[in-house]
């Protein structure tokens, strides 16, 4: 069943009511809220002001608005150098090209210095869709989780976007908030909970724990729903931040269900579902099944056609789960 405190909206599983946007919109409304909070606030972008969603916050803060041009490696090092002057800057691109370019930049100046650089990292994941393999980011948060320092964050829809920017505007690390292009279900509210480093459970389950991140939650939630009708109840967990992943609450549900799925529109080396691995390895191991990216590259195509065509649609999710537990019963 629903967990109750998650706060998700009525219509969660009706598709022709449940509210569409980017998450790339919640940054956009993020950056004007943390910059009417605090006039340290200021925001960079590689010429993407439109595609990331900055436009807004560079209408209402003109002053406070650095036009870097196509030159990610310099908007790094610039915004470096800024957060080290007591600035709290956001630089946003394509997640292609930042974190995908400019990571050394990121690496040397921003996280090795520990500076409060927050890096919006937009259009990535396979649901870029017709702009193809070159664009469609799917090692980004391998890159950041990797960087000492760096706090990783995967919003799983517009609204805890919004929240996770305001967040990372004041949590004084560097930061990265990893950006979706496509529409996609707005199923959280204004009264779901969320903090840095605290996973929720969006849904209680006995028999196996679903531990999701990004857009496909959405799926994971609606795959558990229809798994519940077969007898099959799921929890499912937004682990909304990979790094410094919640090891509690995975651990907990380990030990409540003994058997895991992760679920990521990333590649599954090195993502969500290894950081899951690596909590599980080292605390209590069971059975994990993984859903994302099968160490491939993308490709051109629609974006829910994708998402299907690379195993990480709702069928996919629910074969990963009976998986599982069939591992789990021949677990001495």
């Amino acid at each position: 069943m629903l967990n109750k405190n998650a706060h998700l909206v009525e219509n969660l599983f009706d598709k022709a009511k449940v509210e569409m946007a980017p998450t790339r919109q919640g940054y956009g409304k993020g950056l004007v809220e943390a910059g009417e909070k605090d006039k340290r606030v200021v925001v960079l972008c590689a010429d993407l002001t439109e595609s990331t969603m900055s436009h807004w916050f560079k209408e209402k803060f003109p002053d406070r608005f650095v036009e870097i041009g196509v030159a990610e490696q310099n908007m790094a090092t610039v915004a470096s150098g800024m957060a080290n002057y007591g600035k709290i800057p956001f630089i946003s691109s394509y997640a292609a090209f930042s974190p995908g370019r400019n990571n050394e930049q990121i690496r040397t100046t921003i996280a090795l210095n520990n500076v409060p650089v927050k890096i919006a990292g937009a259009h990535a994941g396979i649901s870029v869709g017709p702009d193809g393999a070159t664009h469609q980011q799917l090692e980004d948060i391998a890159l950041m989780r990797v960087q000492p320092n760096m706090v990783v964050l995967v919003p799983c829809d517009a609204l805890e976007a919004q929240k996770a920017t305001v967040a990372a505007a004041f949590n004084g690390k560097p930061t990265y908030i990893r950006l979706g292009r496509e529409k996609s279900p707005v199923f959280t509210t204004k009264d779901t909970p969320f903090e840095i480093g605290k996973a929720e459970v969006f849904r209680e389950g006995k028999d196996v724990a679903i531990v999701g991140c990004g857009i496909l939650l959405h799926n994971v939630l609606v795959a558990a729903e229809e798994l519940s009708k077969e007898g099959i109840e799921c929890m499912v967990i937004n682990s909304h931040t990979v790094d410094p992943i919640d090891e509690k609450t995975i651990i907990e549900a380990a030990k409540k269900t003994g058997a895991i799925v992760s679920v990521e529109e990333h590649q599954i080396n090195g993502g969500l579902g290894s950081a899951v691995a690596e909590v599980l390895s080292r605390n209590y191991p069971v059975p994990q099944e993984y859903i994302g990216v099968a160490n491939r590259f993308g490709e051109s195509g629609e974006h829910l056609e994708l998402i299907e065509s690379f195993g990480m649609g709702i069928g996919s999710i629910k074969e990963a789960a009976k998986r599982v537990l069939r591992r789990k019963a021949l677990t001495p």
